[in-house]
C-alpha cells in the first residue's frame, strides 16, 4: 500500500517560540502520525537568526523522545546570505533541509535565491550527507534545479516540495497543481505545502495525484475546519493522517520515510564536533 509522508512545519512566523510547548506539540504530532519535523533557526522571540543554539537544543528534545526525521530549513526572508542560510547543516542532527530553487516575490518581499546560492546549498548538503527537499514556488525553478545538477549531482530519488499559496507564487487551484505537476521529472519525488491553506480540498487532491510528502503546520496555516482554528499541530495532523487514510493509503513511519527518500539511517553523534565558523553549536 502507497505510504504519505507527513512533514510538520510547527512553528508559525514571527511570533515568539514558546519551546517547552513546541516540543509537546511536536512529539504528539510524531504520534498522530507526522514522520519529520521542519524548524527553522529562530531566536526566542520568533525572529531568524544565524545562531543554531535554540533549533539545535529544539530538535534535540524532539530526538530524545520521537524519530522523526530532523529537517532544518536553509531560507526564509532575512538579511542573511547563504553561507549564514546554510549554518543549521552543521548541526550533526540534520537528516534533510529545504533547497530553495531560485527567486521569487514572497509577498511584498523579493526572495533571493540566485544561481551561485542553489549550487552553494546543493554542494554544502551533500558534502554532509543531507537529503534536500527542494523548495519550488514555480515552475521555472525546476528547471533551475535541473540546469544545476549537471553540476552538482543530486542523489536520486530528487524530491521536490511544490509551494502554493505565498502572493506572487503558485496559486493552489487544479489547473496550477496540474501544470506544476507536469513538470516535475518522471523519476523524482514529489510533495506539496499549501501557504495560507483555508480548506482541504487541495492537499487531498496533490494526494490522489501522487504526493509522496505533504507539509502541514502552523508555519503554513492554523485552518482546521470551516471556522475552526487548530490550537495545536497535533490536531492538523490528525486530521491530515484521517484524510490519508480514507483515501485507503497509509501514513509513513519516520524509518519508512527515510527509505522512500533515501536517506541513510538516523545518524549518530560524532566523537568529534565539526568545526564551526560563526555560530554556535
Amino acid at each position: 500500500m502507497r505510504k504519505v509522508i507527513i512533514s510538520l512545519a510547527p512553528v508559525e512566523a514571527g511570533l515568539p517560540v514558546d519551546k517547552e510547548a513546541l516540543v509537546e506539540d511536536v512529539v504528539r504530532s510524531a504520534a498522530a502520525g507526522a514522520a519529520m519535523c521542519h524548524l527553522h533557526c529562530r531566536r526566542p522571540d520568533g525572529s531568524l537568526t544565524p545562531d543554531i543554539t535554540e533549533m539545535a537544543d529544539t530538535f534535540d528534545r524532539i530526538a530524545e523522545r520521537t524519530d522523526l526525521i530532523i529537517q532544518a530549513s536553509t531560507g526564509g526572508i532575512s538579511d542573511m546570505d547563504i553561507r549564514q542560510r546554510c549554518y543549521p547543516l552543521d548541526y550533526w542532527r540534520v537528516e534533510s533541509a529545504s533547497l530553495n530553487g531560485g527567486t521569487t516575490n514572497l509577498g511584498e518581499a523579493v526572495y533571493i535565491n540566485t544561481f551561485e546560492d542553489i549550487r552553494y546549498c546543493a554542494k554544502a548538503v551533500y558534502e554532509r550527507e543531507i537529503i534536500p527537499e527542494i523548495e519550488v514556488f514555480d515552475i521555472g525553478m525546476i528547471y533551475n534545479i535541473r540546469m544545476t545538477q549537471q553540476e552538482v549531482p543530486y542523489r536520486n530519488p530528487v524530491l521536490y516540495n511544490l509551494v502554493f499559496g505565498h502572493k506572487g507564487g503558485m496559486q493552489p487551484n487544479m489547473e496550477c497543481l496540474t501544470a506544476f505537476r507536469a513538470a516535475v521529472p518522471a523519476d523524482a519525488l514529489w510533495g506539496v505545502t499549501h501557504y495560507g491553506r483555508d480548506n482541504w480540498e487541495f492537499l487531498a487532491a496533490a494526494i490522489a495525484m501522487g504526493a509522496a510528502v505533504v507539509r502541514i503546520g502552523f508555519e503554513d496555516s492554523r485552518y482546521l475546519a470551516p471556522g475552526r482554528t487548530a490550537c495545536a499541530n497535533y490536531e492538523e495532523v490528525e486530521k491530515l493522517a484521517a484524510l490519508i487514510r480514507a483515501m485507503d493509503l497509509e501514513t509513513a513511519s519516520p524509518e519508512e520515510a527515510r527509505r522512500i527518500m533515501n536517506i541513510p539511517s538516523r545518524k549518530k553523534k560524532p566523537d568529534t564536533p565539526p568545526q564551526a565558523a560563526g555560530h554556535q553549536i
